[in-house]
């Protein structure tokens, strides 16, 4: 092949990716709940219509950051783009709530409950039904996933372990899952970083399953469950204890343990497997 004819190749190569982009969109929900407005953004496959209904994916980002981070600092965008075309993940919508913000000590982070924040009833309550009547979602869990990484993996995890009917699988990156060795330290002040640190601790997902009885159990197993966290990861026990507890339990899950630790460059491989995870769970 001469060089005229390989770059004419990768001319047209670079043009067939393009013609399949999606497109991120930045909106917000004014919320009564939490008496504020939540600005998230939301992935759309390319040729989104508001003809066809789509499944989705709540994708949740972690302490510290904000609704922007999948987008600037995971490239989400050229994942989900390159996995749809290549069919390895199914169209769908992807949204990215916000739920904190860098000054964590006076900026409210978290996916709970807690004094002065209900962000999980603002979660369940206003933002899933606002959200997936305007883009279109399926809205069913069949059609809903939730996934995540550090606070965001704990999010999805207890989540998905409160709300067993509105998820079909949940996949969480080096997950925040307890807090009662201090994993994360609140400091001696009881500012907005100590109370969202005890939440997650009140939120334990390891407690959650030690404590479940029979029928929670039933319904755990209703939901297709991955946990992906890295071998140097600080978070790491957590992790594997948490795959000890779902084995002992009879709860089928997948636990992937990879060279890593806790960083961008980890979760942005993550996303590339958890995309198609959730793809394969959605109800066909």
């Amino acid at each position: 092949m001469n060089t005229r004819h390989f770059v004419l190749v990768l001319a047209a190569f670079a043009a067939s990716l393009a013609a399949y982009a999606g497109r991120i969109v930045t909106d917000s929900v004014q919320s009564q709940v939490l008496g504020a407005t939540v600005k998230y953004n939301i992935y759309l496959p390319n040729g989104f219509a508001d003809s066809k209904k789509y499944p989705i994916v709540y994708l949740l980002h972690g302490l510290s950051d904000d609704y922007r981070a999948w987008r600037d600092k995971g490239h989400m965008q050229e994942v989900a783009d390159e996995l749809i075309e290549s069919g390895e993940a199914c169209e769908m919508i992807i949204v990215m709530p916000n739920a904190g913000g860098p000054d964590t000590h006076n900026t409210w982070n978290g996916y709970f409950n807690m004094p002065g924040w209900n962000y999980e009833d603002f979660f369940f309550q206003e933002f899933i039904p606002i959200v997936e009547k305007k883009y279109h979602a399926v809205g069913d869990k069949g059609h809903r996933a939730v996934m995540g990484l550090s606070m965001g993996g704990g999010g999805s995890t207890v989540y998905c372990q409160r709300h067993p009917d509105m998820f079909s699988s949940c996949y969480a990156m080096s997950a925040w899952l307890d807090n009662q060795s201090n994993n994360v330290g609140p400091g001696q002040q009881k500012d907005k970083l100590y109370y969202v640190c005890e939440a997650v601790k009140n939120h334990s997902a390891l407690a959650f399953i030690e404590n479940a009885d029979d029928e929670s159990k039933k319904q755990l197993r209703t939901v297709k469950w991955f946990f992906d966290c890295g071998d140097d990861d600080f978070l790491f026990d957590l992790n594997v204890r948490l795959h000890q507890l779902m084995r002992n339990a009879r709860i089928k899950d997948e636990l992937r343990i990879r060279n890593g630790v806790h960083n961008w460059e980890y979760w942005h491989q993550a996303l590339r497997m958890a995309l198609p995870f959730a793809s394969r769970n959605f109800s066909r």
